[in-house]
């Protein structure tokens, strides 16, 4: 298992069958204001796809080595 992160995010990698198990996290406070805006807003539509593109990037990344 490979942990990264910078204080608040995490990205582990862990071996899976043939491939590897990604999983990005974020963590940290989270004030009143923000907590209101996750019921107004969609996150994963709005970050989604970053998170796509950057997983994309990492697999294009692992798959090199």
């Amino acid at each position: 298992v490979l942990r990264y992160g910078t204080g608040g995010e995490t990205v582990t990698l862990a071996p899976d069958g043939n491939g590897t198990r990604v999983t990005w996290a974020m963590h940290g406070p989270m004030p009143y204001l923000n907590r209101l805006m996750t019921i107004f807003f969609d996150m994963d539509k709005t970050v989604g796809k970053d998170f796509e593109a950057g997983l994309a990037n990492l697999k294009a990344l692992a798959e090199k080595t």
